[in-house]
């Protein structure tokens, strides 16, 4: 039968009347058999996370310092989610271990990695009673290699091996079983890698990502309040949105189930009729799509390293020699525009902060410029589209927007793929940038325009 995993984030789990709506969300699907749980997030902005407080914890353990001022709110928080769920849970013995392991990882200069792990642990022992279904310890199933990788090979098999007869399960995110045998955490979005690596591993159907928003936004909300969201988008294009600054998916969370052709559905435990957004593979049938843009993202503060040489075209190497400087440096680049005579490359501020004029002359010994100039002050927009490819206009429509909106143009990047077309402009001109190309593809009903 279809299999769903479903993960819900730590918005979703953030209080009893949460865990409800995430009750009823898996409850009424009976496809929704494996559900994997975040810690308890915040309930107001002022709030805590747990996971917060549980590094605070190992944190005042491994100086030798009693951490009850940090560990009485957590058993505050989970024993109170207990009471107002009306569970016969008792959390006492497993508070009780919990509380003297992590006092004993602080005393022996373990890492935090156990103590990261309790709130998605505690969490989904709680969840587990609620659903009336398995508790699984990802310790018996996630592994971690000599270099604190997933030893996917070892997880897959164990996964395959321990999940098939299981109906129901809760298991939690964020970690799995270390080289040395002690619990290890995930670095980045470690409840959705969690997810993602149990829906490949019992080949689901979808994997949904529940949390508070309806999906993907086609663009900033910061900068267009009433961005719509994006319905459908395939793994290519995420991937280029969130490489040029849109907040998705991390890479780790999605790698997994992008490997086994596995849709992922973005929801709103909120909202759990909206359709959110889905992301699957470039030949699934959801992919094929009349409209031009899927979305619009983008960075501040570049700068252009400009380099002038006549005849640099006759030069065997010299593109080489450039990249080469940059790699002495330990500086990577974002963009190459080149003409005849000149070669540009675009790099992030951040990487060039105390390099920049020891750069510029490493340029100079290496490549023998007629000149080199700098231009910063830059932002890179990238607009994202698979049906933008042998479209006639779209570049028209596009630089007409920013014409309109009196934006100066200062870099066109625009790969063979036809994907992606990304425009440099003055920070200051950043958000009306990004609006007037909103407002040239998006219509009002949320729908990105066909070409006409």
């Amino acid at each position: 039968m279809p299999t769903k995993v479903a993960k819900f984030g730590g918005t979703s789990l953030a209080s009893a009347p949460q865990i409800r709506k995430m009750q009823a969300i898996v409850q009424s699907d009976a496809d929704r058999r494996f559900v994997v749980p975040s810690a308890p997030g915040k309930r107001e902005p002022k709030d805590t996370k747990v996971t917060d407080l549980l590094y605070l914890c190992h944190d005042l353990a491994s100086k030798g310092l009693k951490f009850d001022d940090a560990w009485d709110p957590i058993c505050d928080r989970f024993q109170g989610i207990v009471s107002e769920l009306g569970l016969s849970l008792d959390l006492g013995p497993i508070l009780t271990e919990a509380e003297a392991i992590i006092a004993d990882h602080g005393r022996r200069g373990l890492p935090a990695d156990y103590a990261a792990s309790r709130g998605e642990a505690i969490n989904g022992r709680i969840i587990a009673q609620l659903l009336q279904c398995d508790y699984v310890d990802p310790t018996e199933l996630i592994f971690f290699n000599e270099r604190g990788r997933l030893d996917e090979d070892k997880t897959y098999a164990t996964l395959a091996k321990r999940l098939a007869n299981v109906d129901r399960a809760v298991i939690p995110g964020f970690f799995g079983t270390g080289l040395d045998g002690n619990v290890k955490t995930f670095s980045r979005g470690g409840s959705d890698v969690t997810g993602a690596i149990i829906a490949r591993g019992v080949n689901a159907s979808v994997y949904e990502n529940w949390t508070d928003v309806h999906g993907l936004l086609i663009t900033d909300p910061r900068i267009v309040p009433d961005a719509f969201t994006i319905e459908t988008v395939t793994y290519r294009e995420l991937r280029e949105l969130s490489y040029s600054g849109a907040s998705v998916l991390h890479d780790e969370a999605v790698f997994p189930v992008r490997q086994a052709n596995i849709p992922v559905n973005i929801r709103n435990t909120n909202d759990p009729d909206h359709p959110g957004t889905l992301i699957v593979s470039n030949d699934h049938p959801s992919a094929k799509q009349s409209y031009q843009i899927t979305g619009i993202a983008g960075r501040k503060d570049f700068t252009i390293i400009q380099i002038e040489k006549a005849m640099m075209n006759t030069e065997i190497g010299f593109g080489k020699r450039v990249l080469g400087v940059l790699a002495d440096f330990n500086v990577s680049f974002e963009h190459i525009p080149s003409g005849i005579d000149t070669l540009s490359v675009v790099i992030e501020d951040t990487a060039l902060e105390g390099k920049l004029e020891d750069i510029v002359a490493a340029l100079h010994t290496a490549v023998k410029p007629d000149s080199i100039e700098l231009d910063n002050n830059l932002a890179l927009i990238a607009t994202v589209g698979r049906g933008m490819a042998k479209q006639t206009g779209t570049s028209a429509k596009l630089f007409g927007a920013l014409g309109t909106a009196n934006v100066n143009i200062r870099m066109i990047d625009q790969g063979s793929s036809e994907m992606n077309i990304i425009v440099g402009t003055d920070v200051q001109d950043f958000e009306k940038a990004v609006q007037a190309i909103y407002s040239a593809f998006v219509s009002e009903d949320g729908q990105t325009r066909a070409l006409s």
